[in-house]
């Protein structure tokens, strides 16, 4: 005999059951995802937890609690795995646009010291400007630059990948490369 269920699956609005069926039936979403879609179905459609969690390729029931629990909660979106462990994020978008933001400016010799940013001098400025990131790291802001592919360049600067500048008679000219993301893998 099961246990009472503490929190039951809510019952389905019809956008909800055409989004999770149009899930459990794409070839291109992650199995994470059409995983949960279709346990969330057929605990929908009136099937236990534990038919649920079998169709669902788990073991035990408890998982499929879990994921119903959140879906009364966050509908659709908890077809999102959440955050896996591990420490928890800091830095999310917004605060990673400001790191490329302050990368993106010209630095000012009198203001931060230097003509040209390098890890510490973009760390310092961050950590002193107004609306910038008091704990930033060299480490994150490399990381930062790294997934924004901008690359350490020889002449001691930082510049986006496959893009550089020539002198042309008409005057300098930003080119870019196409087969840039091809040549770096």
């Amino acid at each position: 005999m099961s246990r009472r269920q503490k929190n039951p699956l809510r019952p389905l609005t019809d956008e909800e059951r055409a989004v999770l069926e149009q899930v459990c039936r794409a070839q291109n979403e992650p199995a994470s995802h059409v995983a949960r879609a279709r346990a969330l179905l057929h605990v929908a459609d009136g099937g236990s937890y534990e038919a649920a969690a079998k169709l669902a390729g788990r073991c035990c029931g408890d998982v499929v609690a879990q994921w119903i629990a959140r879906f009364n909660v966050e509908g659709v979106a908890a077809l999102q795995p959440g955050h896996g462990g591990g420490a928890k994020v800091l830095y999310g978008a917004a605060e990673r646009e400001r790191i490329l933001a302050e990368v993106r400016r010209t630095p000012d010799r009198e203001q931060d010291g230097t003509a040209t940013w390098s890890l510490t001098t973009l760390r310092r400025a961050l950590r002193t400007a107004e609306d910038g990131l008091p704990a930033v790291s060299t480490y994150t802001i490399w990381l930062v630059l790294r997934e924004a592919d901008w690359s350490w360049q020889k002449d001691i600067s930082w510049c986006e990948t496959g893009k550089v500048k020539r002198k042309r008679k008409a005057g300098v000219v930003e080119v870019t490369d196409p087969d840039a993301m091809v040549k770096k893998r």
